[in-house]
């Protein structure tokens, strides 16, 4: 079996070693180079030709943030960020995302530490999924929405928002709820697939970006219009379009939080008066869920394949027949403000 090949991005020449060695030990990874610079990085990318890059942030000379741009411009590549859950890398943890990073992990303690073998397992496994990402430059294309029976695209009247996404999800929900502003009526739900340690950092950038007041959901709230409720670390979030909560339980689709759990709570309790998103993620959570607040009488939209960094989560609630329509990034922020402003213009115009 060909291994995946796996570039270290890393100034740390004891963390360079300890990347090395967990990675060679993995079946799936081989480490093709290991460099201490963004500028050695650069340099060889060519040659190396790696599958997936392991990107430190805080470099010498070029940050891993530019380093990340650098990459995506001239040879774009999967780009695992390997950080240390502190205060000062946070933000550039981030902003890496921003630039086309794909995933975050911590980075894994000493082997004598409690909790090594789970981390070092969390990195191989996301360097694998991640190399399987096909990362190109997205294409300017204004797709047409996939048309809805008669009465799925009624407006007006509506409660509650539910966002999700997985992979590529930080930057797609920057772009969107950014674009809402702090007037938008109506709340909005997130979940987003991430390291549980990296989910409360994750949010406070959010919130930063966007402008927006937002909710760590780790106990019951009541919900507020204009405000972001973000998914508590390894907690499901659930709502009954008044109260949001966290929950314990089995993981969906392998995720805890599930997109499939928030949406079937939003069926549930909300029907009609609820809006589902679905942005970009592997795999296939959130499709049952959004399919299931469809049949409810609620919106559903799905990202668009010609900007998702991945089509995954969308594809498979297109393919359920769970999307009143597909739109484009740059179309679902105008969409829910025309849906919660009852403008009374058709929906597909």
């Amino acid at each position: 079996m060909k291994r995946i090949r796996v570039l270290i991005v890393e100034d740390s020449a004891v963390v360079r070693e300890h990347l090395k060695r967990i990675i060679a030990a993995d079946r799936r990874l081989e480490v093709a180079g290991a460099v201490a610079t963004a500028e050695e990085a650069l340099e060889v990318l060519e040659e190396i030709a790696p599958d997936v890059i392991s990107m430190d942030v805080r470099l010498p000379g070029i940050q891993g943030l530019d380093a990340t741009r650098q990459i995506m411009a001239r040879r774009p590549t999967p780009i695992v960020v390997v950080s240390a859950v502190e205060p000062g890398e946070m933000n550039l943890t981030m902003e890496a995302f921003k630039a086309g990073a794909l995933a975050v992990v911590e980075k894994p303690p000493a082997v004598t530490q409690a909790g090594y073998d789970a981390v070092a397992c969390r990195l191989c496994t996301q360097l694998a999924i991640m190399s399987e990402v096909v990362v190109v430059r997205q294409q300017a294309v204004r797709p047409r929405p996939v048309q809805a029976p008669d009465g799925c695209c009624r407006r007006g009247n509506y409660r509650i928002v539910g966002m999700a996404a997985s992979t590529g999800g930080p930057n797609a929900l920057m772009q969107v709820l950014g674009s809402l502003g702090s007037g938008f009526p109506l709340p909005v739900l997130l979940v987003q697939h991430m390291e549980p340690s990296f989910v409360v950092g994750f949010g406070s950038w959010l919130a930063g970006v966007t402008g927006l007041k937002l909710e760590i959901v780790d106990r019951r709230m009541e919900l507020a219009p204009g405000t972001l409720y973000l998914a508590a670390p390894d907690r499901h979030l659930v709502t009954d379009g008044s109260w949001a909560w966290a929950q314990d339980g089995e993981r969906v689709s392998s995720h805890r939080p599930s997109a499939s759990v928030l949406f079937e709570a939003m069926a549930l309790h909300v029907g009609q008066a609820a809006i589902g998103i679905l942005l970009t993620g592997m795999g296939e959570d959130g499709a049952q869920g959004l399919r299931q607040l469809r049949l409810a009488g609620g919106y559903t939209v799905a990202e668009h394949q010609s900007t998702a960094v991945v089509y995954g989560m969308p594809a498979a609630a297109v393919r359920l027949g769970a999307a009143c329509e597909s739109l484009a990034l740059h179309d679902v922020a105008p969409r829910l403000m025309k849906l919660a402003g009852g403008d009374s213009q058709d929906p597909s115009s």
